[in-house]
């Protein structure tokens, strides 16, 4: 078992990670990733040890068309038991869709836009719009004996409106706690957050949100990804959303790169001595698959370097600093 000399001694913290790339990478992808591509990946990622994976988007294919064998993708992936299968659902029409499937998953996501603007080009939709099909959605969702998980996008700024009010964010993430939710993620979905905001954040939202799970979901279009994730740790978040190979993200602004990448996520965490269940050497040879598959370098840094081997160096090189 592997060492980490530069953990925190005494402490043994443990954070669950819901793996995003088979559905939120995928679907920015300039070409459609082939369906068996997408099984033999998503499985390599069951077996790394996660027991939430992001799978598939009920949305409509000439919307989406990189997502438009989401259903073929979860009738092939075979993942250990235990893992919980979620896929997104945008409106009542793609509730309707994901119900004819309901053996294949066993959570829901149902999301808005903190921003008017943003909602509005998204899903063609208000917010207001969004949130009243949200109610009744949350019912139907919970009647199927299904874990109703929400994401509320731009959580930590837009770029069309700019700042985001933290009370407008969490006067929705109440309204999804009432719908149902169990689970209330905050994307960053432009990389728009930085690690003294979210510190705050996270421990407003933990407040505001007794017994309901806080996730955190970073994107690194500013390098900031993983000093966002640390702060949300140290204000008690204990739920994250990243990527394999730091796939994703969104096309607004131009050159961003994606959600932060698990590998790095893990890496950080093991060492600081924050367990994850998650083999981060397998992870990273999932990362380095998705990487050959794409035919081309992906951003994350842990595919370079891989994780850093504390059991084969010389004793001496064990120094904490």
């Amino acid at each position: 078992m592997t060492s980490y000399p530069n953990a925190t001694p005494g402490e043994q913290r443990r954070v669950h990670i819901r793996e995003v790339g088979p559905r939120d990478g995928f679907q920015n992808e300039p070409e459609t990733i082939p369906t068996a591509d997408k099984i033999r990946l998503t499985d390599a990622l069951g077996r790394a040890g996660f027991t939430r994976i992001e799978i598939a988007s009920f949305v409509r294919p000439d919307v989406i068309p990189q997502l438009s064998d989401g259903v073929e993708v979860l009738r092939g992936v075979d993942l250990p038991e235990g893992v919980e299968r979620m896929v997104l659902v945008p409106n009542s029409r793609g509730l309707d869709n994901a119900l004819r499937h309901r053996e294949l998953f066993e959570a829901v996501g149902l999301f808005v836009s903190a921003s008017q603007t943003h909602n509005q080009r998204n899903i063609n939709r208000t917010v207001e719009q969004t949130m009243a099909d949200v109610a009744v959605m949350g019912k139907r969702v919970l009647a199927e004996g299904l874990r109703l998980c929400a994401v509320i996008a731009t959580s930590f700024g837009c770029p069309y409106e700019g700042p985001v009010p933290m009370t407008r964010v969490l006067d929705l993430s109440e309204q999804f706690a009432e719908a149902g939710a169990v689970e209330v993620g905050f994307g960053d979905t432009t990389g728009m957050a930085n690690p003294a905001y979210a510190r705050r954040f996270f421990a407003a939202a933990l407040d505001r949100l007794p017994g309901v799970e806080v996730t955190a979901h970073f994107h690194n279009t500013r390098g900031q990804g993983l000093a966002n994730a640390y702060a949300a740790l140290e204000a008690g978040c204990t739920s994250f959303e990243s990527s394999f190979g730091e796939l994703g993200g969104c096309p607004v602004p131009a050159g961003s790169t994606g959600n932060i990448a698990t590998e790095d996520l893990v890496s950080m965490f093991h060492e600081m001595g924050v367990a994850t269940g998650v083999d981060l050497p397998a992870l990273v040879a999932a990362a380095r698959d998705a990487q050959a598959t794409l035919g081309r370098r992906l951003t994350s840094h842990s595919i370079i370097a891989g994780p850093i081997p504390w059991d084969a160096l010389p004793a001496d090189h064990r120094v904490v600093c």
